[in-house]
């Protein structure tokens, strides 16, 4: 168990407060969000079939919590790591124009969690997704979205402190663009989370570009699945990627956060490419797989802001079962409760 307890931490609000405050974070924010980047609500499944393709590999060694079907002949199901798929197939489904798209609610559950004040089983996020055109797959378009979210976080931030005048705003004006490889060339001898939170501290609100390729140091900033983002387009040269993390300085916990993971998706080429890197090209065969070389579903843009994350940044909070309802070992619920950090 990885704990951190910030010296002398007091709650900023008592828990009747808090409930209130999550409620104005989440409403205002998803609003926001949908007017931003033109987008509707739609209703987001908990499972999906296995063996299909449609799910999230994430990093590609995270489990998904599965069970057999009684009434499908004991096909099993999984529970969804993320909807970075389904939503494109619904793009499709819903024949979403251009310049128009869909968020969610996503539930899910990742049983491989390594719980800290970050991570937990229970992972809640808008998932959203847009169609876009040829001209859109660049990296332009990708930084005019970024600060579209950051928009919505700052103005979110501000209603927080119409609210509650003692938490102040600590956003930046404006957030800062980095690619992977440039980081790695500022900060050579740390890792990429030493990386991310010196970068954060330094700026307060970055976006780090390009996850998921090798960098030249032979290694990768941090794994993507190679069926959604597009880690492998050139886009400048020497560095690749339409895709990233909008990471903040947590000055509760003085390390950085991860607030979303987006990017451009792949196109065929670069699903073909980054099959072939991963060494997947079985996937081919899939669904959804064969529905995107088919040209059966529209390019697009998309991902996950993560809805717990942002509510215990906004609020200042020291560990994420302030703002959530999960299962927490007994010892860190004992630590927390010594140091006045109660958890749900």
């Amino acid at each position: 168990m990885s704990l951190i307890i910030p010296q002398g931490y007091v709650a900023k609000l008592v828990p009747e407060m808090m409930e209130q405050a999550i409620f104005l974070i989440k409403e205002e924010f998803q609003t926001n969000l949908t007017e931003e980047l033109n987008l509707r609500r739609v209703t987001a499944p908990l499972f999906v079939l296995s063996g299909t393709g449609v799910n999230d590999d994430l990093n590609g060694v995270e489990r998904p919590v599965s069970f057999p079907i009684k009434s499908m002949s004991e096909r099993r199901a999984e529970v969804v790591h993320s909807l970075a798929k389904w939503k494109r197939m619904k793009l499709a489904s819903y024949r979403i124009p251009n310049g128009y798209g869909i968020y969610t609610d996503m539930n899910a559950i990742r049983a491989d969690e390594e719980l800290d004040n970050i991570h937990s089983l229970y992972v809640d996020q808008w998932d959203w997704e847009r169609t876009i055109g040829v001209e859109d797959r660049n990296l332009d378009f990708l930084c005019d979205v970024v600060e579209s979210i950051y928009e919505c976080f700052k103005e979110v931030e501000r209603s927080v402190y119409d609210d509650f005048p003692h938490i102040r705003p600590i956003l930046p004006e404006n957030i800062t663009f980095i690619q992977t490889e440039d980081l790695l060339q500022e900060y050579p001898t740390l890792t990429p989370k030493e990386r991310e939170t010196e970068i954060a501290r330094k700026y307060g609100a970055v976006f780090i570009i390009g996850v998921g390729h090798e960098l030249s140091n032979g290694k990768i900033h941090d794994g993507r699945a190679p069926d959604y983002d597009d880690w492998s387009t050139e886009t400048d040269p020497g560095y690749y990627g339409l895709n990233g993390d909008i990471i903040v300085w947590n000055p509760v916990l003085e390390q950085s956060l991860e607030l979303s993971s987006m990017g451009v998706r792949v196109d065929k080429s670069a699903l073909l490419k980054q099959l072939s890197i991963c060494n997947c090209d079985e996937r081919r065969e899939l669904a959804f797989h064969k529905a995107l070389l088919n040209d059966e579903l529209p390019l697009s843009i998309g991902g996950g802001i993560g809805q717990s994350r942002l509510c215990m940044f906004l609020l200042r909070c020291a560990h994420i079962g302030e703002v959530q309802a999960s299962i927490w070992p007994n010892d860190m619920i004992r630590e927390c409760a010594a140091q006045g950090i109660y958890l749900r």
